[in-house]
């Protein structure tokens, strides 16, 4: 049986999640994270992806980003997947893929939704005991989100700058959030729904997909689905 593509809207986020081969590493040194950021902005640019947040891992990479239009994440990643490929094996005289199949994609909701899954994904080092706080961490957009460094990748969320009056405001309103860990609720189901490929957001947000696009968009029920329900209601 054919695999449903993504849900794929245009101007609606995508958190979008790939990794390593076999959870393997797929950046060996500073330069493969140059290249990869490199790759990302060309390929961004190229097929209209607005780059929200990202972070680098040693094995697996997530981002943020809000396509002009239907295909433009695939066609993105495809890209940067390609590129980063050829450079890495021919750095290290190697053959075959770094990823882990297909990468995982969600559509986000705006708002608190949105605000969520950009801490979940720069506070993610931290999380992994890798650094004491995001902004310690070289390879992610919190430099630019919470300090406003020049970052040409980023470009910013408006739910960040609904943060403040001004940029100072709204960045030491974000570092704020920072300092605070993403509730255990919240990240169980930024995984779940990352893991199910379906529309992180409120009733009416999966609604709104549902409709647009005939699928359905929540998780469901357990047992047999009605037709037309929408089942996920927590709000972040």
């Amino acid at each position: 049986m054919p695999r449903q593509p993504r849900l794929d809207v245009p101007d609606v986020a995508q958190h979008i999640i790939q990794r390593g081969n076999n959870r393997r590493p797929c950046f060996f040194d500073d330069g493969d994270y140059r290249h990869y950021l490199g790759a990302l902005r060309e390929m961004s640019l190229r097929y209209g992806c607005a780059i929200h947040a990202y972070v680098l891992m040693t094995n697996h990479v997530h981002l943020l980003a809000t396509p002009g239009s239907v295909g433009a994440v695939g066609r993105m990643m495809q890209g940067v997947g390609r590129n980063f490929v050829r450079h890495v094996n021919e750095r290290l005289g190697r053959t075959g893929t770094l990823w882990e199949g297909r990468y995982r994609a969600c559509l986000v909701d705006g708002d608190s939704y949105a605000l969520a899954c950009i801490r979940y994904i720069e506070l993610n080092p931290v999380r992994a005991g890798m650094v004491g706080a995001a902004l310690d961490y070289p390879w992610s957009s919190c430099a630019a989100n919470a300090v406003g460094r020049p970052d040409a990748l980023v470009c910013t969320h408006p739910v960040l700058e609904a943060l403040g009056m001004d940029g100072p405001g709204r960045r030491q309103a974000y570092r704020r959030l920072l300092e605070q860990p993403v509730p255990e609720d919240d990240l169980a189901q930024i995984r779940q729904f990352s893991q199910r490929q379906r529309a992180l957001g409120s009733t009416q947000f999966q609604g709104a997909i549902e409709a647009q696009l005939q699928r359905r968009a929540g998780l469901g029920l357990p047992g047999r689905p009605r037709r037309g329900a929408v089942t996920e209601k927590k709000v972040l």
